[in-house]
């Protein structure tokens, strides 16, 4: 485990010879104004072509996330904070996994939409997220994609899941809740022993994670080669833990600035 005060820049990272694969959340981290530019993807075609694993772990629901593993040169996309993954079988088509069976699945989602009703009905200025059909394991209000939601809001909404019994994280645009013991972190534990049949804790510093917000801290409490995109400024004072450095460029800008020093050692 990791623990971070102050982010260094970048430049100051010396990348380990030894390197597995990148995590990377998704959300203003791979976006620019809501979009992937291509330049984006064109670096993971870069990491993947060294021999790296590239892996999305995300907030945002299996079903928004098909067309980006269908399209992207990932390995993998965990969706819905580590609760689900898209990979390619052999054949090429895409396999949906899960963390929890359809018995518990069922039961959750029903107790879930329970605590969305309540949510919506008691926060004033609460409404689920427009990307809410996709999703199976999760819920998420929208308090920056397209709505703002006062902090004082977004806290009422994370207390009232918390209350349910429920998870709940924050990232860049959604608050998100769920059922169960997954997270980002167990997702990526998850996705390293069912992908590769590797102990991601064993081998974690040679492993990265990149992100930019509340909800990727505990992936930064515990990778030492973990960075935020600059745009990340906007929840320091939130964040109990930091990424050990920070690129100088913000959202998808900045992951490439990451992609392409990983790409110049390796």
């Amino acid at each position: 485990m990791f623990s971070n005060k102050t982010m260094q820049p970048l430049s100051t990272w010396n990348p380990p010879n030894d390197l597995i694969g990148l995590f990377t959340d998704i959300d203003d981290t791979l976006t620019t104004d809501g979009i992937v530019p291509p330049a984006v993807v064109d670096a993971m075609v870069q990491l993947k072509a060294r021999g790296l694993a590239v892996i999305p772990i995300t907030g945002r629901p299996v079903g928004w996330s098909v067309p980006f593993a269908q399209a992207w040169p990932v390995d993998a996309i965990v969706a819905e904070n580590g609760a689900v993954a898209l990979r390619r079988n052999a054949s090429g088509v895409l396999d949906k996994l899960y963390q929890q069976d359809a018995a518990t699945r069922a039961a959750n989602f029903a107790r879930m939409q329970a605590v969305l009703a309540q949510i919506e009905a008691s926060v004033p200025g609460a409404r689920r997220a427009s990307d809410w059909a996709g999703r199976e394991c999760d819920i998420a209000v929208d308090h920056s994609e397209f709505t703002h939601l006062p902090q004082a809001q977004i806290d009422q909404c994370v207390q009232t899941m918390r209350a349910a019994g429920m998870n709940a994280t924050v990232s860049s645009i959604h608050i998100n809740g769920w059922f169960g013991g997954h997270n980002k972190l167990e997702g990526a534990r998850w996705i390293v022993k069912t992908l590769l049949g590797r102990d991601l804790d064993a081998e974690i510093g040679q492993w990265c994670y990149i992100g930019d917000s509340t909800n990727d801290q505990l992936m930064f409490q515990h990778f030492a080669n973990s960075f935020g995109v600059a745009n990340i400024a906007r929840f320091v004072p939130q964040l109990a833990h930091l990424p050990r450095y920070v690129t100088p460029s913000e959202r998808g800008a900045g992951f490439i600035e990451l992609a392409e020093r990983l790409c110049a050692t390796l």
